[in-house]
């Protein structure tokens, strides 16, 4: 059966890596927990430096809670007061620290809520869109100021600061481009920033960064806190952008030729597995649905071949007469990898000394 694979020493060195680059920076770095929702994982990026997670939805954050993981950004808009009970209530029994995201007069309105429920104050983070437009609002809108002033009007939210994803670099081709949103980001923060310091209201958290942007970055000035999350595994994305090398791949799938005809090889991996996803953010650069070596290739000198298309439980690969036994095992690096490990259970670690262990997928499925 195919099965994910993670390589420890590149793993290690990826969080080494971004942990450096927010260290050499001045700034905090809290990786986004999607992308390997691993506790294992996690407390590698705690043990290097990171000062606690970000997560995409409340559910996601109580595995790591449980973990004792001290502090988790829910970097989402919760609209609904009853999404956070469950949250606040582990949080409380065991001391975590819980930052919420808003982005709206209903968020505002289901924080409080919950802040309340809870007789709590909720320490919060107003998202600003910086180009992606999928949330947030804008540096130069009323609504900023608006949500600004009913954060600060309530005694049961704090307002930290602002936040932003820059996920449009996932869509550029190359690492001045993805450096060059990354510096859009910046200074449409530090805009959004001074319009709230002219009204009163004082901004002191700055957190930005996607994968590529972060990789890319040439000034943080201003930022106070990093938070990709992709960077622990990377995939072609990445690669194709231009912002790593094929070394810093750390996952990939194994997988196995199973049937040859007259046009694909056909392998054990499908849309279960590799994932139908082109690339995110459209991302032109990427074609098919990942590249596959054998053994007795090397990524980056032989060209690969491309997983053409997919179905559940199968994958496609092209052969134009040049076909592989049935049988030939394949390690495939696929486009997305955040994806990828959300559509599996269990990681298989290989670390340098040739052992092999099993980790958990522990915040897969939670809602």
């Amino acid at each position: 059966m195919a099965c994910i694979q993670i390589d420890q020493p590149i793993l290690t060195a990826n969080i080494t890596k971004m942990q450096a680059i927010a260290d050499n920076a001045g700034v905090a770095l809290r990786p986004h927990a999607k992308t390997h929702k691993s506790v294992a994982v996690a407390r590698q990026q705690m043990d290097a430096g990171a000062v606690g997670l970000t997560v995409s939805k409340p559910a996601e954050a109580l595995p790591f809670m449980r973990a004792g993981i001290p502090s988790i950004k829910i970097c989402y808009p919760v609209i609904d007061p009853d999404a956070m009970h469950p949250v606040l209530t582990l949080a409380q029994q065991h001391q975590t620290e819980i930052i919420g995201t808003i982005d709206s007069p209903e968020g505002v309105t289901a924080l409080v809520q919950a802040a309340q429920d809870f007789d709590l104050t909720l320490p919060v983070f107003l998202e600003v869109n910086v180009g992606l437009d999928r949330c947030g609002v804008a540096a130069d809108s009323p609504a900023l100021l608006d949500l600004a002033a009913a954060i600060t009007a309530t005694p049961h939210l704090h307002l930290l600061g602002l936040t932003a994803h820059a996920g449009h670099a996932y869509g550029v081709d190359n690492r001045d481009a993805a450096a060059r949103i990354a510096e859009q980001e910046r200074s449409t923060m530090m805009a959004a920033k001074q319009r709230l310091a002219d009204q009163g209201i004082a901004i002191t958290a700055i957190s930005v960064g996607s994968t590529p942007s972060i990789w890319a970055q040439q000034d943080f000035t201003g930022i106070t806190e990093i938070k990709p999350g992709n960077y622990v595994f990377n995939d072609l994305t990445q690669l194709n952008i231009g912002v790593i090398d094929w070394a810093q791949i750390a996952l990939t799938i194994s997988a196995t030729i199973i049937s040859v005809n007259d046009r694909y090889m056909i392998i054990n991996a499908g849309s279960k597995t590799l994932t139908s996803d082109l690339g995110p953010h459209g991302n032109q650069s990427i074609t098919g649905h990942g590249l596959a070596f054998t053994a007795d290739e090397t990524p980056g000198q032989d060209p690969g071949r491309a997983v053409t298309k997919l179905s559940e439980e199968h994958g496609w690969i092209a052969h134009d007469g040049g076909t592989l036994p049935v049988g030939t095992a394949l390690t495939i690096y696929p486009n997305h990898s955040c994806p990828v490990v959300n559509l599996t259970d269990h990681l298989t670690i290989h670390d340098d000394s040739g052992q092999v262990d099993i980790w958990p997928v522990d915040a897969r499925g939670t809602r």
